[in-house]
């Protein structure tokens, strides 16, 4: 991500000793830390939803195709997500149907 290396960390740590002094250079470094961390969770989350939302529109499409076939003769591709749609459904309605 950034290429810093030992040199520069080194000049960073003696700035911010200097500048913070050595009593809040400790808490400085927690909440830095603390916000990358921060800050790394919220970029990962945000791929993993648009990861989510690219399979969802995949799936959208698939079905499109597969309804313009008339869900016959579809190619393996198509079969698989039409397969998955119908998975998902059964899964989401097996709560609510009555045994």
């Amino acid at each position: 991500m950034f290429d810093i290396g030992f040199f520069e960390l080194l000049i960073i740590t003696v700035v911010g000793l200097v500048v913070l002094g050595p009593e809040r250079l400790p808490g400085a470094i927690r909440s830095t830390m603390k916000s990358v961390r921060s800050v790394r969770d919220m970029a990962s989350g945000f791929r993993q939803e648009i990861e989510q939302q690219f399979k969802i529109h995949e799936l959208h499409e698939n079905l499109k195709k597969a309804e313009q076939q008339n869900l016959e003769n579809l190619s393996p591709e198509l079969q698989k997500s039409v397969d998955e749609l119908r998975d998902a459904a059964k899964s989401v309605q097996k709560p609510y149907s009555k045994e």
